[in-house]
């Protein structure tokens, strides 16, 4: 039996100098956030977009495995995503790479964070069931 070391991969993405006609049309941004969910290996449940006036997108995959995000600011060439996964079937960087390539993304800043740290969970569970 394997054992875990945690529940999920939190992946927040900062994708600077991206193309802005992308970031912002709505229906390729929802193509693209899609693609990049079944890339990963993920299973789609539902996404919903919402455009803002007069830009910007903000935008949601929901995953079996939890979800993708996107928010969008045309006006700066940039672009937040956070892609959240749990498991380990499912592949984040696919995603994350496929994303840099199609926002057109000349720099990005990456940080992962570890999430449901067994260790943690664990003892928090022990401090709870001893007080």
């Amino acid at each position: 039996m394997i054992k875990l070391k945690q529940l999920g991969r939190h992946i927040l993405i900062e994708y600077y100098d991206c193309d802005r006609k992308v970031l912002e049309n709505s229906s390729l941004i929802e193509k693209y956030m899609l693609s990049a969910a079944k890339l990963a290996k993920a299973t789609i449940v539902e996404s919903v977009f919402h455009t803002f006036n007069p830009w910007g997108i903000s935008g949601v995959v929901v995953i079996e495995e939890s979800h993708l995000t996107i928010h969008t600011w045309p006006e700066y060439k940039y672009a937040a995503v956070d892609l959240f996964t749990c498991g380990n079937t499912i592949k984040p960087w696919t995603a994350f790479e496929f994303l840099e390539e199609k926002l057109s993304a000349k720099r990005t800043d990456i940080t992962e964070i570890p999430r449901g740290v067994m260790d943690c969970i664990f003892k928090n569970q022990e401090t709870f069931e001893n007080s």
